[in-house]
């Protein structure tokens, strides 16, 4: 069988300082300075038929079918839950399948995104490879990874949240799955709130507007408090949190195919939530660079927050006297907030699917999506572990899961999706820092649609 070099879009976006780092048609690394630091667009060459390169054959000395999970390292009570888990699942099948786990250091290194590059390069990738919701498109549309909608029963995926799943597809298929969800509210000081004579919101119906969050920031920034903490990470936090605006008001990054991004994210109503975020940057509500822990440590008196800040505030900040309300909504706009998380996916290289597809339905049972969820302090992904874990009944939690079933907006679904979040983001610190809201926005939106139409258009 012939070898067909296809160029790839690659798996993942990473800050490298100023530079954007891209890997031509013939492997050289090109590096191109940018004004702003930016995530990484690289171009993959890889072979995509069963011929090309050196699969490992996966079979032990003991005849076992050898199941290959790769995920980043996580906290040690994942850590353990992984060794619990993989253990158990072992000695159920002995003798059929052994399943390992090779976990992955990602910090600042981008070992991860590396390693998961030089395996594709090298056809020899993992039979599942745990990746972040908004790359599924990424990597499905690349064909590096398969369809699992025949893994699951129509029981076993009516039972996960609809959030996760619409992550997952692409093209009208399910490419991965994963065990926890996640969320972004306004979190709020209580006593500042207070004292200051501001409403809180009581229910979805009196959420914020943009106007009242922007007048709250604004009486609230002052002895060396800033109103509000936006995530500002320079990376993947500006489109997880900031695309909510957009959607709020009346539009979205890309179109709903993920085939173009003009006039959508440089959209009139697009430009108005860019230059309404803009607003709270310069009027000194918010910093473009936010302190460590600013809100935990009453350095910020409002927070737009992950879910995950919960058990962090619960348990690191006892003394805080905090409440957490819904997103902020454009006027007579469109309540939403965002989901995604990471989850796994079943790649080109799995060599026994029968084996991997007992070992998904092992890791996302309800029993393990519950465990797994408890021990990350995550929402998870199946509706029946709601039944167990009750704390989801109760406020502040209750919250975050009203938020997932009824507002939950995923990331974009597009296979140009690394190029979308890093001209995004480095859109948003441009505006930040003083360049025109349509002028940075247009370049986004070319750029994006550049990269559509050269890979991916028909």
């Amino acid at each position: 069988m012939n070898c067909k070099a296809v160029t790839r879009y690659p798996m993942g976006w990473q800050n490298r300082g100023q530079y954007r780092t891209k890997i031509d048609k013939k492997g050289a690394v090109k590096v191109k300075k940018r004004a702003v630091a930016v995530t990484l667009t690289a171009m993959m060459v890889s072979c995509l038929c069963a011929g090309c390169g050196q699969t490992k054959e996966r079979v032990n000395e003991e005849g076992e079918s050898v199941i290959t999970v790769w995920s980043p390292t996580d906290e040690p009570a994942i850590e353990e839950w992984w060794v619990d888990r993989i253990e158990a699942f072992n000695a159920e099948h002995k003798g059929k399948i052994h399943l390992r786990r090779e976990a992955i250091v990602r910090a600042d290194s981008y070992a991860y995104e590396d390693k998961i590059n030089a395996a594709i390069t090298s056809n020899d990738l993992p039979d599942i490879l745990f990746v972040d919701g908004p790359t599924v498109s990424v990597y499905a549309a690349n064909e590096i990874t398969l369809p699992i909608d025949d893994f699951f029963t129509k029981e076993d995926w009516d039972d996960f949240l609809d959030s996760s799943k619409q992550q997952n597809t692409y093209d009208g298929k399910i490419y991965a799955i994963g065990a926890t969800e996640s969320s972004v509210a306004l979190y709020y000081n209580v006593d500042m709130l207070e004292e200051a004579g501001i409403r809180i919101p009581a229910s979805k119906e009196e959420a914020w507007t943009w106007a009242e969050f922007y007048d709250a920031a604004r009486k609230l920034t002052k002895d060396g408090v800033v109103g509000t903490n936006i995530i500002m990470d320079k990376g993947e936090g500006l489109p997880y949190v900031l695309e909510q605006f957009w959607i709020s008001n009346g539009t979205d990054l890309i179109s709903a195919d993920g085939s173009q991004a003009d006039g959508y994210i440089n959209s009139p109503e697009g430009i108005e939530a860019a230059e309404f975020l803009n607003s709270l940057i310069q009027g000194g509500y918010a910093n473009i660079d936010p302190i460590q822990k600013e809100f935990h440590n009453e350095r910020a008196a409002t927070m737009l927050g992950g879910s995950w800040e919960i058990a962090t505030l619960e348990n690191d900040y006892p003394e805080l006297n905090w409440g957490v309300t819904y997103f902020p909504v454009a006027e007579n706009g469109t309540l939403t907030s965002p989901t995604g998380d990471w989850v796994a996916s079943v790649t080109k290289n799995a060599q026994d699917l029968d084996a991997v597809k007992e070992v998904m339905n092992f890791l996302f049972s309800e029993e393990n999506v519950t465990t797994y969820a408890k021990a990350i302090s995550k929402p998870p992904t199946r509706k029946s572990s709601y039944d167990v874990l009750t704390e989801y009944n109760e406020y502040p939690r209750s919250l975050i899961k009203e938020q997932l079933m009824e507002t939950g907006h995923p990331r974009p679904r597009t296979p140009s999706y690394s190029v979308l979040s890093a001209e995004f983001s480095e859109a948003m610190l441009n505006i930040f820092t003083g360049v025109d809201a349509r002028e940075a926005l247009d370049a986004a939106a070319a750029a994006t649609d550049k990269d559509y139409q050269k890979y991916y258009a028909e």
